[in-house]
């Protein structure tokens, strides 16, 4: 996984079983956390049901912590660490389609195959209608390309952007999750729901 691989410490079949054992832990993650319930992820829009904003915040800040520290202590080189260029029209447009999706199909991408696997009727139709997106979308390229490509930023750290050390960054990111678990546990006083 990840440099690993890149500087031969694991072969290239290795690679593929632990991704494969990491992407089968995932699952199980996300479906004990609660993830294959539509109506769960759709909590967090309504804000009666806010895990799924904790589970993923506290994913997010899991990962940016453990990759600093790795850093810190040159156990990881995070220039060979890949960052998805960023192509920022279509990250907004793309972002506006996936959001309006989540909210009426009440999954993303992620969950609707946690929800699948297990065998929810919603989910797999979900999944139909990813699949058929990702194939008209593949058939109309042309279409879009340059859509598509506008707003190429290259492939930018956003501590970089914002012109501060990765560690500032991140104790940033830590004062905006603890503000956000403070605003959720809120929410979920505020908008309660029965049980489902």
């Amino acid at each position: 996984m990840g440099p690993l691989f890149v500087n031969n410490i694991i072969s290239e079949n290795t690679n593929f079983l632990l991704a494969f054992f990491i992407g089968i832990g995932f699952g199980m993650v996300l479906e004990s956390s609660g993830f294959s319930s539509s109506r769960k992820l759709a909590g967090i829009f309504y804000g009666y049901d806010t895990v799924v904003l904790k589970v993923f915040f506290t994913a997010a800040l899991t990962a940016m912590l453990g990759l600093l520290f790795m850093s810190l202590f040159g156990w990881i080189d995070l220039s060979l660490v890949y960052v998805n260029p960023t192509y920022l029209t279509s990250a907004i447009i793309g972002g506006a389609v996936m959001g309006v999706g989540f909210i009426i199909g009440g999954f993303c991408p992620g969950t609707s195959f946690c929800g699948a696997a297990i065998g929810k009727i919603d989910a797999m139709v979900f999944v139909g209608g990813l699949f058929l997106g990702i194939i008209l979308f593949s058939e109309t390229y042309p279409l879009w390309e340059k859509i598509y490509l506008a707003g190429f930023k290259g492939s930018p750290k956003l501590s970089e952007s914002l012109g501060l050390s990765d560690g500032l960054l991140a104790l940033g990111v830590i004062l905006m999750a603890v503000a956000m678990f403070y605003v959720a546990e809120w929410a979920e006083r505020k908008f309660p729901r029965e049980e489902y």
